[in-house]
């Protein structure tokens, strides 16, 4: 049997980040679905990084609304991957 690896917190927020980053405009109900959150849980982690400054809500034109990332947030990806590649060189 093989044990599924439950995703660590920061990697949840590299994952909702990145996907922002890749869609650069992304509709809430796309972003949890390729986030694989409850809806409890998208909740609480978009809230977080709202609040953080890491992401914004906009509403368009046509009054949908999407997700965009900030430069904060865009410095978090840069950062997140300058740590990945440290680790990877170290064989960890």
């Amino acid at each position: 049997m093989a044990a599924t690896k439950k995703r660590e917190r920061l990697e949840v927020i590299r994952d909702i980040i990145k996907t922002i980053n890749q869609n650069r405009k992304i509709k809430p109900t796309r972003l949890m679905f390729y986030s694989n959150l409850s809806p409890q849980m998208f909740k609480d982690y978009i809230n977080e990084l709202i609040t953080k400054g890491f992401i914004k809500l906009e509403v368009g034109d046509d009054d949908k609304k999407f997700f965009s990332l900030t430069k904060k947030g865009q410095d978090f990806l840069i950062e997140y991957k300058s740590i990945e590649n440290f680790i990877e060189n170290f064989g960890l």
